[in-house]
């Protein structure tokens, strides 16, 4: 017989977190709800062992590691997952560059510029010339003089 489990004390966003973010308690449901379920195992382990891909630095690894990954993708009938791997294909020219160590831009600078742009964007509320605002962007990072 099934075991069934009570969610109730565990947060959703606790269940779609990595292993290694979970609280003790988070642990301890996880293993429970993957005990029960074989599938839900298996996709676990195959959404877990996915985030390697982007530690590698050179394609040809990165392309063996996906391909490897797919193989044990093949026979879990997990359609959104193999939907997701037609996905990874399609834009594998992205994954690539991503892969390369000079193409790696540290979020923080990412996450300073996307705000630098809002607040542009919120004082450029009202003009109607779009062109000035998209040459504010580029000049937004330059140093005051």
């Amino acid at each position: 017989m099934r075991a069934r489990l009570n969610a109730s004390g565990w947060e959703t966003s606790e269940r779609l977190s990595h292993r290694e973010n979970l609280t003790l308690q988070g642990r301890a449901a996880l293993d429970k709800l993957l005990a029960a379920n074989k599938r839900l195992h298996i996709a676990y382990l195959l959404k877990e062992s996915f985030g390697q891909l982007w530690d590698y630095e050179k394609e040809g690894w990165a392309r063996k590691f996906f391909e490897n990954w797919k193989a044990a993708l093949k026979w879990q009938r997990l359609a959104p997952y193999e939907e997701f791997a037609r996905m990874i294909e399609n834009h594998w020219d992205g994954i690539t560059a991503h892969c390369q160590p000079e193409n790696k831009v540290p979020l923080g600078f990412v996450e300073g510029l996307n705000n630098k742009i809002r607040v542009l964007q919120r004082r450029a509320y009202g003009l109607r010339d779009e062109e000035y605002l998209r040459l504010k962007v580029p000049t937004c990072m330059l140093p005051e003089i």
